[in-house]
């Protein structure tokens, strides 16, 4: 019994503090909160409003409840314990085991512990060099993150998207919401390379590609970064296209520029102009988020706008189609022989390397 009761300790010890990290006790007080405004029958009136926090609170239910589940069990073990039965220890014996393999499986949230980790993400994919290939390049990742969104039970919702002319995508925007969301993609933003045999190429040679993938924490509440109105500047103007064809008759797309860092939002979806100024002031407080966490800056005051990182050649991963398959990342260099899984959304792999080599 002796071993057992060790190891029960150390489980729940363990849990204890794996619970005062991820703050748990915090995310109780917001549940309580959400279920208190939940019970109002007035706040059914909106129905937005109310399915927004519907799905908040659902969220902190899926973080917080398997944590108190383990921390009960794990204290309920120790006590059995500390009766000394003996024909209780085949049974604990087995409840042990199983409580410490849920820890295991658990134990991965605690390597979501920067700012904005719990935050919902915003994924915007921009071709780079090489033309055709590039833009149909940014759309093969456009698909495996929401592949991948899909697999994780996440939702994946596109925000905005630009054609190109011939294939694929000179750009586009994603929102993915989901436990964790952000502190599990922060590691793909960067440069994303292919190389494969061109099939926009008469010769079918080999043709390298280049696609930036930039990965924002979702800051939907304007209190999280407080921008000064003053320091923008907002456009309206009618949304175009694929080819230039009209698909509003209003001006209701909308580009929001940030003086001081020169960041420019421009959201052009087929929502209304409140709607698209809504969102692109979403992803303008994410991307100075962004900036200010890159940067180490205490104030808004402090950011100097994009840095040289985000810049084109300095690639965090390689995915190679041919001669071979194989795919790589330069930083943690965890590798994926199976390059179509991967494209399909299997990046969990590079997700964990990327988490433990940086925390």
């Amino acid at each position: 019994m002796s071993d057992l009761s060790k190891r029960a300790g150390d489980l729940a010890e363990a849990t204890h503090e794996a619970v005062v990290s991820l703050k748990i006790d915090q995310l109780e007080r917001d549940k309580n909160v959400l279920e208190a405004d939940l019970a109002r029958p007035e706040i059914w009136a909106d129905a937005a409003t109310a399915s927004e926090k519907s799905q908040k609170l659902a969220q902190l239910i899926q973080r917080m409840q398997p944590w108190r589940e383990l921390e009960k069990k794990a204290r309920d073990i120790v006590e059995l314990l500390e009766l000394s039965d003996a024909t209780l220890e085949g049974e604990l014996s087995d409840q042990l085991k199983a409580a410490e393999q849920a820890y295991q499986q658990l134990r991965h949230e605690l390597l979501f512990n920067g700012s904005y980790d719990d935050h919902d993400a915003i994924v915007s994919l921009h071709a780079g060099a090489g033309g055709v290939d590039a833009m149909d390049w940014a759309a093969m990742l456009l698909r495996m993150y929401t592949r991948w969104a899909e697999a994780n039970d996440m939702k994946a919702e596109l925000l905005d998207q630009s054609s190109g002319e011939e294939a694929g995508i000179k750009s586009a925007t994603l929102s993915i919401k989901g436990s964790y969301a952000y502190g599990k993609l922060r590691g793909e933003h960067g440069v994303h390379r292919l190389v494969r045999l061109s099939p926009f190429n008469a010769d079918n040679l080999r043709q390298t590609s280049f696609a930036m993938v930039e990965v924002l924490p979702e800051i939907d509440s304007p209190e999280e970064v407080t921008i000064d109105e003053k320091e923008l500047k907002i456009d309206v103007y009618r949304a175009s296209g694929h080819g230039g064809q009209s698909v509003n008759t209003t001006d209701s797309a909308v580009r929001i520029t940030h003086l001081p860092t020169g960041i420019v939002v421009a959201i052009q979806n087929e929502r209304s102009q409140l709607q698209n100024k809504a969102t692109a002031m979403s992803i303008l407080r994410s991307k100075l988020a962004q900036l200010q966490l890159e940067q180490h800056a205490a104030s808004l005051a402090e950011i100097k706008g994009p840095t040289k990182e985000a810049a084109w050649g300095n690639q965090i991963r390689n995915y190679v189609l041919h001669p071979y398959t194989l795919v790589k990342d330069t930083r943690t260099k965890y590798e994926e022989r199976d390059a179509q899984a991967v494209l399909g959304g299997k990046i969990d792999g590079f997700i964990t390397s990327y988490l433990e080599a940086n925390t």
